[in-house]
């Protein structure tokens, strides 16, 4: 399609889960609810690590910005689409879509290094129990966060920018409740071949190299703790990374169906639900498998509520 022919878009909509106006207005109860409870449970875990010396451990210093992450990543998706079930369209223009990807794209990732990170700390922990303290130094921790953070801002970046060298003509409606990159590809009147097999080329990449480096982790972690004598350390150790090894399994789960799948396999009524499991309902599972059933943490909880009250 030769330039001269196109109309350049400048907005799109999100047409997020049709349905009657009964069903619309439960979801938004339900998902606002989610909402509320994934910033609240968040927020107390960064506030109880800040405030507790207890917790100030390498384990815990990944666990509060790992909170702050899941913040962000819910809020990146949540707000935008719960309005869309009060209002008849749910107009996002076209800057604010790619801003929204860009975020999303940013979040995402760093949550893969941040579950490599802490992967790792485990490995040291329980492979190396008594050299924990001396390898998980303070500045080997902050270099591993901030590591994190930047390699999900240069991700971003690098999966953001074809987007925006792409033309959209008449087409402007999103058969998504946020702008993701396949949905968008999909309305493209350019060629998308090259976007599409850079797009694929990284993710791959990305998200096999982190989960290699988890399941080398792990691999070692389950043979240290097969090799401990007594029953009660075997149970003792495994509790300690059992819960990460969850989030693991989940979030790599639904991640891998929804980006390395063949572009022809893609559903979008599915992908739909998908994503809203790994974008909504894993933010709230995280600090509930990985913090607020943790011992120490709740001692520190009702340690600050008494001294509240």
């Amino acid at each position: 399609m030769k330039a001269g022919n196109q109309t350049s878009v400048t907005e799109f909509i999100l047409l997020g889960f049709p349905s009657s106006p009964e069903i619309q207005m439960l979801c938004f109860v339900v998902l606002l609810a989610i909402y509320i409870l994934t910033l609240a449970t968040n927020c107390i875990i960064i506030m109880i690590v800040r405030v507790d010396s207890k917790l100030h451990s390498p384990m815990y210093f990944f666990l509060s910005n790992f909170a702050l992450l899941e913040i962000c990543y819910i809020t990146t998706t949540v707000p935008k689409m719960l309005s869309g079930f009060l209002i008849e369209k749910n107009i996002i223009p076209y800057r604010q879509c790619i801003l929204q990807l860009f975020c999303f794209f940013i979040f995402g990732p760093a949550e893969l290094f941040f579950l490599v990170s802490m992967a790792y700390d485990r490995y040291i922990a329980i492979c190396y129990p008594l050299r924990y303290s001396t390898i998980m130094s303070s500045r080997l921790c902050k270099l591993l966060v901030i590591g994190s953070w930047a390699s999900g801002f240069l991700t971003s970046g690098t999966l953001t920018i074809p987007i925006t060298q792409l033309s959209f003509c008449r087409l402007n409606a999103i058969n998504h409740f946020f702008c993701d990159f396949l949905p968008l590809l999909k309305l493209s009147c350019s060629d998308t071949k090259a976007s599409e097999a850079a797009f694929f080329s990284l993710s791959w990449s990305l998200v096999l190299t982190s989960l290699i480096l988890n399941i080398v982790s792990y691999s070692y972690i389950i043979l240290t703790i097969l090799r401990i004598p007594s029953t009660t350390g075997r149970q003792k150790a495994f509790f300690t990374c059992a819960s990460h090894l969850t989030v693991v399994l989940i979030f790599y789960g639904t991640v891998i169906f929804m980006y390395l799948r063949p572009a022809a396999t893609y559903a979008f009524d599915t992908d739909k639900i998908v994503s809203l499991f790994y974008s909504v309902l894993t933010p709230l599972l995280n600090p509930l498998i990985y913090s607020l059933r943790n011992k120490d943490v709740i001692e520190a909880i009702k340690k600050t509520l008494s001294k509240i009250s």
